[in-house]
């Protein structure tokens, strides 16, 4: 596993998609509020995260290889503090076009007594204009021209950074220059990543994206939807994320189940951000389908028992991986 994770270091990845600001007030409660019967939480600290695309780079780059973000973010206040904190994380900010037409994603989330009690999300989810769409794709084709790009990550929350124009457009350039192409997606865009290389949906994700009820303890109704979709994308992969199930991941090759590892969970915010880093990384790196699935299956898990969104640990993972396998 060590030379496999070495192999990382010299990878790039590109990733595309809905950044955002992961802002925690952490507290205790002691009281309900007499104007209301709501808790009052005294607050502790304060804190700023990168989340959303940022948090997939995080993790690219906890794991040693050199992440590459594309997406917007508005001239606000808080599209400061962004570019702060990457510029604090060592990421660059080369790939990210500042709008005055739409407000920088912040995700507020209230924590206390290491629970979270409120999210509150200020935001836009309109698409991006057609004119807005091709500054972010010359903005991606810049930055693969410039250099080596081993994969790209498409990040989608339905937050309006990617549109269809902009999919269709960076997997066609990317089959062309023969670079793997992995989506975590959402709702919006969901039956249009034609032709990627894995598509990583979670079970919510699946059954609303096809719009069928897929039952897992129903025999063969995890792999037939599977199926559907894997002929609808014409995709290489389909790896449907299950939670406490572990995950299920299907190709050419056959289809398996990956157990999930018992894990005390803290919080599972921010996990599928780690599964689909690790993969992409382990599949850039030249790994099989399953044996990608089972890594970041357990990747997944381990950023699970923190609470808050974190990115993984590599020494963890290396660690957690050389008792496993």
């Amino acid at each position: 596993m060590k030379d496999l994770f070495n192999r990382f270091d010299g990878l790039n990845i590109l990733i595309i998609g809905d950044v955002m600001m992961d802002s925690y007030l952490w507290g205790s409660v002691e009281r309900i509020s007499p104007e209301a019967p709501v808790p009052v939480i005294s607050v502790k600290k304060k804190e700023n995260r990168l989340g959303g695309a940022a948090n997939v780079a995080l993790n690219v780059q906890s794991l040693g290889a050199t992440p590459l973000i594309c997406s917007v973010i508005g001239t606000d206040s808080e599209g400061d503090s962004f570019l702060q904190l990457m510029e604090a994380q060592g990421l660059s900010s080369e790939g990210l076009i500042r709008l005055d037409s739409r407000p920088t994603t912040v995700k507020t989330r209230v924590i206390g007594h290491n629970q979270q009690m409120l999210r509150i999300d200020a935001e836009t989810d309109d698409a991006l204009m057609v004119p807005e769409t091709q500054t972010l794709l010359s903005k991606v084709l810049e930055i693969m021209n410039k250099q080596k790009i081993d994969a790209i990550i498409f990040e989608d929350y339905d937050k309006g950074a990617i549109t269809e124009e902009l999919i269709s457009s960076v997997v066609s350039e990317a089959k062309r220059r023969n670079i793997i192409t992995v989506v975590d997606p959402k709702k919006r865009n969901f039956l249009s990543y034609k032709g990627v290389t894995l598509f990583k949906p979670n079970l919510k994700e699946l059954r609303e994206g096809l719009k069928v009820d897929v039952n897992t303890a129903k025999a063969g109704d995890l792999e037939k939807a599977a199926v559907n979709l894997r002929e609808q994308l014409n995709s290489r992969m389909i790896m449907v994320t299950l939670s406490e199930l572990g995950v299920f991941i299907m190709s050419e090759n056959g289809q398996r189940i990956i157990p999930a590892h018992i894990r005390k969970i803290a919080d599972v915010s921010g996990a599928g951000d780690t599964v689909i880093a690790t993969a992409s990384l382990c599949l850039a790196a030249g790994l099989d389908e399953f044996k990608t699935a089972a890594i970041a299956n357990l990747a997944g898990g381990l950023v699970c028992e923190h609470v808050g969104v974190v990115s993984i640990s590599k020494e963890r993972l290396l660690k957690e991986l050389d008792k496993a396998f």
